[in-house]
């Protein structure tokens, strides 16, 4: 080619594009003012409608010419049907609406292209199932050349950026939406067409950190069909950049405290009637917040199935991942619409540690220094076919697992086996470890709801006999009992590797190995960690109900429960704020979901010997105030000098009494536990006085003590008084009284005094402190005030006021201090005559009275 051909070719190339650009001028300068643009509003309103099957409306149109001729619409709703909703399918502020050019040479307005930004799109589905978008793709199936005169309206290309699209349920806008959504939807050939979608998922009712919650990304073809059910479709779905605790939050509504990264994606070939679906979801470093597994939890699951969505069949499923060192493969089908259902369960060399990362991964607390060994291997198959065929041998009660015998094996719609071999656990503060070689899990019935893996194992504890423990895995939860003798420091490691908190009274004890008879359920997933409408325990009490038409769903478990009972002999228990052991001959403890009773507790003392109850309730939620715990100690004749030498010691300081006072002080050692009950002895021997039939109510306090109810016979009467004990230097004591009834014999044998006649009442209140009978007697302060009805006093060897020898009625106000007991305000009265005596008692051992004769009148002067 020559120079000058080629210079030729530039110049008609720029007259070329120098006349395309006079023209573009010429139509930016010319054409708007020639247009009428409000003659176009109503007709592309209508163009919109019939598009997009729903009305429309808009509040102003403007032509638009570069970069592409149209119209800039604005404030655009388009309208429900009213079988979705009252609330618009889509409103947005601006939309650029761009023409097919060559239409408008046929003297038609056709709209090619409708893009718009920041608008809100709504999904409703209603009650029938059905999707508000159903009739947007019958349009698009109509979209294509039709048979008649007349060509049906083109959905236009559609496209939408930075947009919101949220969730309906009927009327109730669920808090579900996708934001920064770009979505669109073309037609790619008459009757093919394209969406594609990508947003980010976030929760309306909850903060959410968004950028954890991932990225959905949707690609999918659509052809036309005479119905939407059978509309071919291919879908591929991707929701990749998950991470676990912000998309649990998500879904349920709170954070469980999982942690790890998620990827999921989806398949899908053919219609809404058979569609060939085909899922994969990997997860790394899943774990809990709490605790991070030496080796996460992570998984690559691969399933394909045939899902009919009329019937809700599931048909060929197939899922396969590795899973550690081995493998875990679920294969079958779900016909579902009460047709059997038959799927297996086959795993290979599955590590044992797997199963306890995902009991960790669902569970918090649980034994996070447990280490786990061993692998699981077999296969389960559920068949409800071969159950429904014998329903005579299905209808077999449970069978009672034996140590000696293998687990029954239940007839069923669960058949094969779980062979766990080389099982070890240790760690968890195990001195040794956990061994069980081998373990079969097969099916048998579990306690009241439908068929679970059954299996036995037993576990050398220390004691004459090994623990034996039954194991009962359903799909909705654990049943665990625990039958045998265990040393007692055994069982504390036990316990604690158990995840059982409340076992401080088996940190005190010592002994002959402990008699064992426990048994625990619950669910996988706590209520507390998951919303109600938990899905798993859904999809369980649905298969479960199939299996047994029987089944009542709301026995199953929705907290964890322990019970049962503890038994142990020959020991003896040490409380740090105790001086000295408590022997203890028999003890058996009741746990009943949390709450604990010691009931009966057959204990010596020191020389003191008695029986007693203690129930402690289950730990109440922060901040409610807790119920103390409550203790009942019964004796038959109980000295209180026994007592006291057992329990306070000597009456000197430096002695036992002191050190307990010493420990009841709060700067000392650890203080008494708040305690609430009754102390009950048959007879109580207080000196020269016995208090029969005592029982004292008794308020335990970390300082001291509060006595709510003293009540006894003494000296033929009643006695009902109330105090206090109070620690410091020295233990203080406050105590009030009444006296009812009280026998003047009685009274008068106390005194060293020959006394007679009616009845004794009195009141009374004395503060004292100290530890021995002489610091008590010193200390003694406060009042007493005496009502004898017809009474009779008579001297033993002292004198006696002749006024006292017979009265009608004595009332006195009496002080007492200074060792002594002094008689104040008084009156005796015989018929009409009041006189009044001095007298005072001498707080000793005996106590002695001593009264004050009055003087002789002096003769009169004459």
């Amino acid at each position: 080619m020559t120079q000058d051909l080629q210079g030729r070719q530039r110049k008609r190339k720029r007259l070329w594009l120098a006349l395309a650009l006079l023209v573009a001028i010429l139509a930016v300068v010319i054409v708007p003012p020639l247009v009428t643009v409000s003659h176009f509003k109503n007709q592309i309103t209508h163009l919109m409608a019939a598009s997009l099957d729903r009305p429309v409306r808009l509040s102003s149109v403007e032509l638009q010419l570069l970069p592409r001729p149209g119209f800039v619409l604005n404030d655009l709703t388009v309208e429900e049907d009213p079988a979705y909703g009252t609330e618009p399918m889509l409103h947005a502020a601006t939309v650029t609406a761009s023409i097919r050019l060559l239409s408008l040479w046929r003297g038609r307005l056709e709209i090619s292209r409708i893009s718009v930004d920041e608008a809100s799109l709504n999904l409703v589905r209603n009650s029938a199932g059905r999707w508000n978008l159903d009739s947007l793709f019958r349009t698009a199936a109509k979209a294509g050349p039709v048979a008649g005169p007349r060509q049906a309206v083109p959905l236009p290309y559609l496209r939408a950026t930075n947009s919101r699209i949220n969730i309906k349920n009927g009327a109730e806008k669920l808090p579900f939406s996708l934001v920064e959504t770009e979505v669109s939807l073309q037609q790619e050939q008459p009757g093919n067409w394209r969406i594609r979608l990508q947003g980010q998922p976030v929760r309306t009712d909850l903060s959410l950190e968004s950028g954890d919650t991932g990225i959905v990304e949707l690609d999918a073809t659509v052809q036309s069909a005479p119905n939407l059910r059978n509309m071919p479709v291919r879908l591929d779905l991707e929701w990749r950049e998950a991470q676990l605790g912000q998309l649990a939050r998500l879904v349920i509504g709170k954070d469980p405290g999982w942690r790890g990264d998620l990827r999921g994606q989806l398949h899908m070939e053919g219609t809404a009637e058979a569609a060939q679906i085909k899922t994969r979801l990997r997860a790394t470093g899943v774990h809990r917040e709490e605790f991070t597994p030496a080796s996460p939890l992570d998984f690559d699951a691969n399933c394909g199935f045939l899902y009919h969505h009329a019937a809700r069949t599931v048909e060929n499923l197939v899922c396969d991942s590795p899973l550690g060192s081995g493998r875990i493969r679920v294969a079958g089908d779900l016909p579902g619409a009460g047709s059997p259902s038959h799927f297996s369960v086959e795993l290979d060399h599955l590590p044992a540690a797997a199963g306890l990362d995902a009991l960790r991964t669902v569970r918090s607390g649980v034994g996070p220094g447990l280490v786990v060994a061993g692998t699981v291997s077999g296969k389960i198959v559920y068949d409800e076919t071969a159950a429904q065929a014998n329903p005579q041998k299905s209808a077999v009660k449970t069978a009672r697992v034996h140590p000696a015998k293998p687990s029954p094996v239940a007839p069923g719609p669960l058949t094969g086996s779980f062979t766990v071999e080389g099982l070890q656990v240790s760690g968890g503060g195990l001195s040794q470890p956990i061994l069980a070689p081998k373990m079969v899990l097969e099916p048998a019935l579990a306690q009241g709801h439908s068929q679970a893996l059954a299996g036995t194992v037993a576990i050398p504890a220390g004691g004459a006999v090994p623990l034996t423990v039954n194991l009962r895995l359903a799909s909705y939860g654990y049943q665990v009992t625990v039958r045998g003798q265990a040393a007692i420091a055994r069982s504390r490691e036990l316990a604690h590797a158990a995840g059982i908190t409340n076992i401080a009274a088996l940190n005190e004890l010592a002994g002959d190995p402990l008699a064992v008879d426990l048994s625990a359920e619950g669910p996988w997933m706590p209520a507390d960690e998951i919303s109600p409408a938990d899905i798993a325990a859904a999809v369980a009490v649905s298969v479960l109900a199939k299996a047994q038409p029987g089944v009542n769903p709301s026995g199953i478990p929705v907290a964890d429960s322990l019970g049962g009972t503890v038994t142990l002999h020959n020991a003896n228990w040490k409380a740090n704020y105790l001086a000295n052991h408590v022997e203890i001959a028999l003890a058996t403890l009741h746990v009943d979901n949390g709450a604990t009773r010691w009931d009966p507790v057959v204990f010596s003392y020191g020389p003191v010997k008695g029986t007693a109850t203690l129930t402690v309730p289950a730990a109440c939620p922060a901040p409610a105030p807790c119920a103390p715990a409550v203790f009942n100690l019964e004796f038959g004749d109980l000295d209180a000098a026994t007592l006291q030498a057992a329990v306070l010691g000597a009456h000197e300081k430096g002695t036992m009494l002191s050190a307990l006072i010493s420990r009841l002080h709060p700067s000392a050692a650890p203080a008494w536990p708040t305690l609430e009950g009754t102390v009950k002895a048959d007879s109580l021997i207080l000196g020269p006085v016995t208090l029969r039939k005592a029982s004292a109510a008794l308020h335990l306090l970390p300082d001291g003590a509060e006595i709510t109810g003293l009540d006894g016979e003494l000296l033929g009467g009643h006695l009902h008084a109330a105090g206090a004990l109070h620690t410091g230097d020295k233990p203080a004591y406050t105590l009030a009284g009444h006296f009812e009834k009280l026998n003047p014999v009685a009274v008068g044998q106390l005194l060293g005094e020959r006394w007679s006649g009616g009845t004794l009442d009195a009141d009374g209140k004395i503060d004292l402190s100290g530890y021995a009978d002489s610091d008590l007697a010193g200390s003694a302060k406060g009042t007493l005030h005496f009502d004898w009805q017809r009474g009779t006093v008579a001297a033993a060897g002292g004198t006696i006021p002749p006024v006292l020898t017979r009265f009608t009625r004595w009332t006195a106000d009496a002080t007492i201090a200074d060792r002594k007991i002094t008689l104040g305000t008084n009156q005796v009265l015989q018929g009409s005559r009041k006189a009044a005596v001095e007298a005072t008692v001498t707080l000793a051992e005996p106590a002695k009275a001593t009264f004050v004769m009055p003087k002789a009148p002096s003769a009169k002067k004459r």
